[in-house]
C-alpha cells in the first residue's frame, strides 16, 4: 500500500558533510562496481559520482564541513542544516503489535511508524528482523494518518528510539538503517549519531521549497573504517533507491486487474480489517487501486521504462544477478548479506504477493538469492554481530 502513499515520492540527491574532528562519514566513493541502468540503458556514473576527486581521507577528520552537488546543482539554501530534535513526550498510542527477539542484545527501545507493505518501511523491517533487534510496530492510518499528527516529518518510516534524553525520531528510511548501523558497529550514542544526519531545507530551481537529509548512506564511525567494500554498499544502497525501487509500482499496478490485486493483498499482510474501519480500508481499496493504475503510467514515462514494464524490472534484476554472479558470492556482501542485500530485499519483499513479484521469479533468476536472503532475514543471522 506504501507504493500508493509513495507513488510520486522523489528522492534527492545525497548531500555530504564533512564531520568534525574525529568523525569518519563512512562510504566515499573508490573503485568498485560500474553501474548502468539497463532499464534506460544510460550510465549511471552522473547520479553516483560524488566529485570528491582529491579529497583525501585526512580530509575527512577535518573540521567543518563542505556540500557537494551529485548532478545539477540546487537553489538557494534556506537553513544549512537543522538536527532531528529530540521529544520530551510522545502520544500513547497502543502499537498494532510488537515483534520480539529473545537474542536481542542492542539495549534499544523502539517503535517503528509505517505501512505494512511500503517497499521502504520493508527495508527497515528487514534490516530490524536480521539483525534481531525488538520493536513495537504503528501501523499508520494511510487516510487520516493520526498516529503520526505529533511528527514534522509527514513519510513513513519514521523509528522512534525511547532513550534517556527523551524519544529520538529518525526519519527516511536510508538514514535510520545507517544510524543503526553505526550503533551496532561503534556502540556510539545513537542521540549523538542522529546529529550527523541533519536536514537542509533549500529552494529547487523550480522555486519549490523541499528538505533533505544529509549524509544519509554514511556510516559514522570513530576511526578510519572506509574500505572498498563499503564504498560499494553504499553504491548499490543508493541505486534501491534512485533506480530500483522506481520499477516497482508501474509493475505493480501494470493493469487494473493486477492494481485491485495487490491492494486486496496489501489490506491481508496489513492487517487492515483489524486496524482500519471498514468504510476506510474499501475506500482505500478502491480509490488506491484506481489511483495508482494511474499513477504507474506516468512513471512509466517519467522513469523512461520499456514500453512492457515488465521487460524493465526483468533488466534491473537480471543487472543484479550478474553483479553479484561477478564477485562469485552468495550475497552482495559475500558470504552474509550487507546493507545493499537487505535493502534490495526490504523493497522486493514488499510486493512478494503481487502478480509483478512472481513474474521475475519465473523469468528471472532473482530466486537464487530472494529465497537465501528472506532464510537469513527470518532466522535473524545477523543478531550474532550486535
Amino acid at each position: 500500500m506504501s507504493l500508493f502513499s509513495h507513488g510520486l515520492r522523489r528522492h534527492g540527491r545525497d548531500l555530504l558533510r564533512l564531520g568534525p574532528s574525529g568523525v569518519n562519514l563512512v562510504g566515499v566513493w573508490g573503485g568498485g562496481v560500474s553501474f548502468r541502468n539497463y532499464t534506460t540503458h544510460r550510465s549511471l556514473k552522473g547520479v553516483f559520482k560524488l566529485g570528491l576527486a582529491g579529497v583525501t581521507v585526512g580530509a575527512l577528520v577535518g573540521t567543518g564541513y563542505s556540500i557537494h552537488r551529485l548532478n545539477q546543482p540546487r537553489g538557494h539554501i534556506i537553513n544549512e542544516e537543522t538536527a532531528i530534535p529530540i521529544l520530551e513526550e510522545l502520544p500513547k498510542i497502543a502499537p498494532s503489535r510488537e515483534v520480539r527477539f529473545p537474542e536481542d542484545r542492542s539495549g534499544l527501545k523502539l517503535t517503528l511508524f509505517q505501512y505494512q507493505t511500503c517497499p521502504f518501511c520493508c527495508k527497515v523491517r528487514a534490516f530490524l528482523d536480521y539483525y534481531g533487534i525488538s520493536y513495537d510496530v504503528v501501523e499508520v492510518d494511510p487516510v487520516l494518518r493520526q498516529s503520526i499528527k505529533w511528527s514534522p516529518y509527514k513519510k513513513v518510516p519514521i523509528l522512534v528510539a525511547d532513550l534517556p534524553q527523551g524519544y529520538q525520531p529518525l526519519n527516511d528510511s536510508s538514514m535510520i538503517i545507517s544510524a543503526l548501523s553505526t550503533y551496532i558497529k561503534d556502540r556510539k550514542d545513537l542521540r549523538e549519531t542522529v546529529k550527523c544526519y541533519p536536514h537542509i531545507t533549500y529552494v529547487d530551481e523550480d522555486g519549490s521549497k523541499k528538505s533533505e537529509i544529509m549524509n544519509k548512506y554514511f556510516l559514522v564511525l570513530g576511526e578510519n573504517k572506509i574500505s572498498r567494500e563499503i564504498n560499494e554498499e553504499r553504491q548499490w544502497r543508493k541505486w534501491v533507491d534512485e533506480v530500483f525501487v522506481h520499477v516497482l509500482s508501474p509493475n505493480v499496478y501494470r493493469t487494473r486487474e493486477e492494481a485491485f490485486e495487490a491492494f486486496n493483498w496489501f489490506s491481508e499482510v496489513g492487517e487492515w480489517e483489524k486496524n482500519f474501519p471498514s468504510w476506510e480500508r474499501n475506500l482505500i481499496i478502491f480509490v488506491g487501486a484506481s489511483a495508482m493504475y494511474l499513477i504507474g503510467k506516468k512513471l512509466q514515462k517519467k522513469y523512461s521504462l520499456k514500453r512492457d514494464v515488465r521487460e524493465s524490472f526483468y533488466d534491473e534484476c537480471n543487472f543484479w544477478m550478474k553483479s553479484i554472479k561477478a564477485k562469485g558470492t552468495k550475497f552482495m556482501g559475500g558470504e552474509r548479506p550487507n546493507l545493499a542485500d537487505l535493502a534490495v530485499y526490504g523493497v522486493l519483499c514488499s510486493i512478494e504477493g503481487c502478480q509483478a513479484f512472481k513474474d521475475i521469479v519465473k523469468h528471472t533468476k532473482i530466486a537464487e538469492w530472494y529465497y537465501p536472503m528472506k532464510e537469513a532475514v527470518n532466522g535473524h543471522e545477523g543478531a550474532q554481530f550486535v
